[in-house]
């Protein structure tokens, strides 16, 4: 669609030069993970295990931005091949928390090396205030969107 009809500059977009930037990252990362075993959603499991023991399935789908479904698949891979462990019954009511083994610790360690390789190439054309003000500006534009926020 050309301006002309109404439609925006793709060039000019925000919200399209995001997706593509999140496209061209997730790109990178899967390249970088594949040889460890591993995809986006699998790693963004276990780092999120890492900082936060004992979510339970419906916590890791939302924080991996994936479906229940999707996450209980990946738990129950996870679980078979000893990178998580879950307690066979639910403490309380229908949550199984899950843990990182110490298998999963180290497969975490060696894919946030590649991923924080990804990262550095994507920041490298940046200074260091650059950088703070992409990072301040991105906050901005969660908070307005998750919060109805006009900004901070």
């Amino acid at each position: 669609m050309s301006q002309r009809d109404g439609g925006i500059d793709l060039d000019k977009s925000l919200g399209y030069l995001l997706k593509e930037a999140s496209s061209a990252l997730r790109v990178a990362m899967e390249e970088v993970l594949r040889p460890l075993g591993m995809n986006v959603t699998h790693y963004s499991c276990l780092e999120l295990l890492a900082q936060r023991p004992g979510l339970s399935n419906s916590e890791l789908a939302r924080g991996a931005f994936v479906t229940r479904q999707t996450m209980n698949v990946l738990l129950q891979a996870l679980e078979r091949d000893g990178h998580v462990t879950r307690p066979a019954e639910a403490p309380v009511g229908k949550v199984l928390p899950a843990r990182l083994t110490p298998l999963g610790r180290r497969s975490l360690e060696k894919a946030t090396v590649a991923v924080r390789s990804v990262e550095l190439r994507m920041l490298a054309g940046l200074g260091e205030a650059e950088q703070a003000a992409a990072f301040r500006i991105l906050h901005i534009m969660i908070h307005s969107l998750r919060d109805g926020g006009a900004g901070a």
